[in-house]
């Protein structure tokens, strides 16, 4: 079985729907999700993203937000981020010596923390699982 971790800047909002969502369309794949920051550490899933998933049918349980480690790097075998700054914080936390990180879509997945469409995002990360 294929191991996938989703990873974001806070793991509250893209990352932690993702691992939902793969978890109910995707259910030949493992997946979590982690941070590229200790900013969110311990905290659930934020609420409007919480409500989007709920809108679109989507179980989810009590979340606690992580930082990746190299512990992580070595238990999955790929590893997903949605922007590029994630890109860009991720490489000063772990060596990507075996080519396992790359961005979930072509392209950025936007940030609902920002922009408040978490529907959108929702749609943005539904298609980019449904084609892993």
């Amino acid at each position: 079985m294929r191991r996938i971790l989703f990873v974001c800047h806070g793991n509250i909002c893209r990352s932690a729907m993702a691992e939902y969502i793969c978890k109910q369309i995707r259910p030949d794949i493992y997946c979590e999700s982690r941070a590229c920051s200790y900013e969110e550490e311990g905290n659930d899933i934020y609420p409007p993203a919480k409500r989007c998933l709920d809108r679109n049918g989507i179980t989810y349980k009590r979340h606690h937000a992580h930082r990746i480690s190299q512990k992580d790097y070595e238990n999955f075998d790929e590893i997903y981020v949605m922007d590029h700054s994630n890109m860009y914080l991720i490489n000063r936390i772990i060596k990507d010596d075996k080519h396992k990180i790359s961005y979930l879509a072509a392209e950025e997945i936007d940030d609902p923390w920002y922009t408040g469409d978490f529907d959108g995002v929702y749609e943005q990360l539904y298609e980019a699982i449904e084609n892993l």
